[in-house]
């Protein structure tokens, strides 16, 4: 191999390297948070604040989104979250862009690298684009295919019945007279008994509610031989204690308080993750690359000049469609990416074009896969479509609103694309922290779910 092929590779690993390490902590953070509330968030309080769509629950889901996360993929799991626990759909995608896009640490790196005019051109645009999405979703998104990514998400949560029913699914039992005369479906399924609380079947005196002289103790008789059973007044002549349940190894029951609470919340990270993951690290390889191969003047190649004449309305409209198309094939998480929206700026694309495309984070190829996973294809398109239109609209209005006031100027200085995380800063602090707390967690939660028989 030839020393500048070498030199190539190891400059695509440098920025790849050091892509990660900026990114880790805030990942990790909002991967960690989502799963807590996933877990222990009433799905009341959501139905409550986020249930339907107005100008206050947009308002709700901006602030919630302004503390809770900074990278998109983390961002796409809390959105999944608040579906899950029964909010709007504009709600979750108003509480996606908030959370993406108005966040203080994005603010900062957006002063340090663009300036002033871009700080208050990003803040303008997640407003208006969160109005955007709350208007379109909710007037826009088909019924019956908001039905149908419901369903996607209902039947993706194995966690539900595992937590709540110690794993044991009772819904395939028949509740009729024919078999053995049982009814089962007063029974309540809670985790202190695994499952099995007897309390609403009838008692009586004699036995308890239950006439079980007629009932044969034979194979054939639904496999139930009761012969074994204790009869006594406490728990109405059932003894649970030598049933075998099988994939059932509940270390979380031997726990109380808050490290169960910790336990049950790190299955979802674990599984998240599980889902997830290959996404997220696409998403790393291919911006690493990008950044590290193609230079500042590359993308100029891209823009279309002032000089071809075209009027100012399509000029912008073209360098707004154009800034969310590098944004989906070039994208890692919200933070960096304005590293190369910068470039993008001193390449030559309009003001809104940058706006267009710091906004566009939640439409890369890697983040479409996410929605794939979590809502299914049909949702997807729906979803993905609503998210450009609304993009689209935002970018033109900044793009507007900023040159017709004469705010835009084109001296900004631009840093190195290639910035080091290392040393004495937050970065480091934040991820030394993280690291472990994020392997010591996601361990537990692995283990948690491979006692539920839900390794994955």
């Amino acid at each position: 191999m030839e020393s500048g092929d070498s030199n190539i590779i190891i400059h695509v690993i440098s920025v790849l390297f050091n892509m990660s390490w900026q990114i880790f902590w805030p990942l990790a953070f909002g991967l960690i948070l989502s799963s807590f509330i996933r877990h222990l968030l009433p799905v009341d309080t959501v139905v409550k604040h986020l249930g339907k769509t107005d100008a206050k629950s947009l308002t709700f889901t901006t602030i919630l989104g302004m503390v809770s996360s900074s990278c998109s993929y983390a961002a796409a799991s809390l959105s999944h979250t608040l579906l899950a626990k029964k909010a709007t759909l504009a709600n979750a995608m108003a509480f996606l862009v908030s959370s993406t896009n108005l966040i203080v640490e994005m603010f900062i790196v957006l002063v340090a690298l663009m300036g002033w005019t871009f700080l208050w051109g990003e803040v303008i645009g997640g407003l208006i684009l969160i109005a955007t999405v709350g208007f379109l979703f909710s007037r826009f998104y088909p019924k019956e295919v908001e039905q149908e990514l419901r369903q996607h998400i209902e039947s993706a949560e194995p966690a539900k019945h595992a937590h709540s029913d110690c794993g044991m699914d009772m819904s395939n039992m028949k509740n009729e007279t024919s078999d053995c005369g049982m009814d089962m479906s007063n029974m309540k399924h809670e985790t202190s008994d695994c499952g099995m609380d007897m309390s609403n079947m009838k008692h009586e005196t004699s036995d308890c509610g239950m006439d079980m002289s007629n009932m044969k103790h034979e194979t054939s008789d639904c496999g139930m031989d009761m012969s074994n059973m204790k009869h006594e007044t406490s728990d109405c002549g059932m003894d649970m204690s030598s049933m075998k349940h099988d994939h059932m190894d509940m270390p979380a029951q031997k726990e109380t308080g808050l490290m169960s609470k910790i336990t049950k919340s790190a299955g979802f990270f674990q599984m998240d993750l599980a889902m997830i993951g290959k996404e997220i690290l696409i998403g790393v390889v291919v911006s690493s690359i990008l950044i590290a191969l193609v230079p500042q003047e590359g993308w100029k190649a891209l823009f279309i000049s002032n000089d071809v004449g075209l009027p100012t309305w399509l000029h912008s409209l073209l360098d707004v469609i154009i800034g969310i198309f590098v944004a989906m094939i070039a994208y890692v998480c919200s933070v960096g990416n304005l590293i190369l929206a910068a470039a993008l700026w001193h390449g030559g694309i309009s003001f809104g074009g940058v706006i267009g495309f710091i906004l566009a984070d939640v439409l890369t190829i890697p983040m479409i896969g996410v929605y794939k996973k979590y809502y299914g294809k049909r949702p997807t398109k729906w979803m993905v479509g609503l998210l450009f239109l609304s993009i689209l609209f935002t970018g033109l209005c900044v793009d507007a609103i900023f040159n017709g006031f004469g705010w835009v100027s084109t001296d900004q200085t631009v840093r190195t694309l290639n910035q080091s995380g290392f040393g004495v800063n937050m970065t480091t602090v934040m991820n030394l922290i993280f690291i472990p707390l994020s392997i010591w967690y996601y361990r537990l939660g692995k283990k948690a779910n491979a006692g539920m028989g839900m390794s994955m």
